[in-house]
């Protein structure tokens, strides 16, 4: 039996990239920043090597096993969808349009094809706008809409005024109409609830992706006829595309339960997990504390994690950029990503260095599980043997 378990802890970037410049994000450096701030206690991550990533800052664990490293993200942009494609061995020369407003010939075919006005078309903090706009949206029946520094076009509605089922209309509606130019990378679904002043987002989240551009690991290995499972938003990200199973849980302590549930099961290939909280929970919202703490919360699952984990499995920790919830603004951060990599036969602590681009890692998993692709990328894989 042959296994690979990719968890990527979303928004946890290991320090700004070459040409973070470009992106406004020159010096940012969400896991160091995050220690340095709140010193939380990641044993069980330091034993397989998180102390050896100079550019993080935690104490080494002389004693560690495992293999460490960073990666540099070689496609343009610094966006969720961008980050798990190039993870999976897709690599996208042009980023995904961003938008400080939607045009508004766009607003107003939107408006025809759902059937209500929409208020906000601008970029925002979704909690924000939420206070700013959500009384005004409960009291006309008028979805907000509103966008980032990143390549999305969000829907957010009241559970009272519109069932999440509407809401999810409004997004396939969006999806089929943001092509082309307009082709963000995601709509994404805000459903929430509550009363002015307290307002609150609820699990009903869903992302409408656009279908990967090219083959994926995800593809490979369903093809070989391998499971390729995916946990929380990967089945959004992918647009199911290549998945022969998903658990879409919400929240990190659901999302790891879901992982070691699929891990309790016996099958050859992957399972793809994404923990969404440290990058939407506390990231966006400058949360150093609630970084952290879910941080030591993962740390916490990770002998769990290694001990459902036979001699024919691997287990890579990463990222898919950076969230520095320290650092100006609420938005990503073009950094690289940690590499944390494990698996039962592990004799010594390895140095991955620094990758050139995100796809060794579907380069590597492909090797591990005998796949003959690698993604015009490097695998690590003999490294580890």
């Amino acid at each position: 039996m042959k296994r690979v378990f990719i968890t990527v802890l979303d928004g946890a970037g290991a320090g700004w990239l070459p040409d973070a410049a470009q992106y406004g994000d020159e010096g940012a450096s969400t896991i160091a920043h995050v220690i340095e701030k709140c010193r939380p206690k990641l044993p069980n991550m330091a034993k397989l090597g998180l102390g050896h990533i100079e550019a993080l800052g935690y104490p080494k664990d002389e004693n560690a096993v495992g293999a460490f490293g960073r990666s540099m993200e070689k496609s343009a942009g610094k966006d969720t969808t961008t980050g798990h494609w190039e993870i999976s061995g897709l690599r996208l020369e042009k980023p995904f349009p961003t938008f400080i407003n939607f045009p508004q010939e766009f607003i107003e075919a939107y408006e025809k094809a759902i059937g209500y006005k929409v208020i906000g078309n601008k970029p925002a903090s979704g909690t924000a706008i939420l206070e700013e706009l959500g009384p005004e949206h409960v009291a006309n029946r008028t979805p907000i809409v509103y966008t980032s520094a990143d390549s999305v076009f969000q829907i957010a509605c009241h559970e009272e005024v519109f069932s999440r089922e509407e809401l999810y209309g409004f997004c396939r509606i969006a999806r089929e109409m943001l092509q082309g130019d307009l082709g963000v990378g995601r709509v994404i679904a805000r459903p929430f609830v509550g009363e002015p002043g307290a307002y609150v987002r609820t699990s009903g989240r869903k992302d409408f992706s656009l279908p990967p551009c090219g083959e994926t690991l995800l593809d490979v290995v369903s093809k070989a006829g391998m499971q390729s499972l995916g946990v929380g938003k990967i089945e959004d990200i992918f647009d199911f595309r290549g998945l022969t199973g998903s658990n879409h849980a919400s929240g990190n302590p659901a999302c790891i339960e879901a992982q070691i549930a699929y891990m309790k099961q016996e099958f050859d290939g992957l399972c793809f997990t994404n923990l969404v909280d440290t990058d939407s929970l506390y990231g966006h919202r400058n949360d150093a504390e609630g970084f952290a703490k879910a941080l030591e919360y993962f740390d916490g699952k990770l002998p769990e994690i290694q001990g459902l984990m036979g001699e024919g499995d691997l287990l890579i920790v990463t990222a898919d950029h950076g969230c520095d919830p320290t650092y100006p603004g609420t938005d990503h951060t073009r950094e690289h990503i940690p590499l944390l990599v494990w698996h039962p036969g592990m004799k010594k602590l390895v140095d991955l260095g620094t990758r050139t681009t995100y796809a060794d890692i579907a380069a590597t998993a492909a090797q591990w599980l005998g796949l003959p692709e690698r993604f015009g990328a490097t695998s690590f894989c003999d490294k580890l043997m």
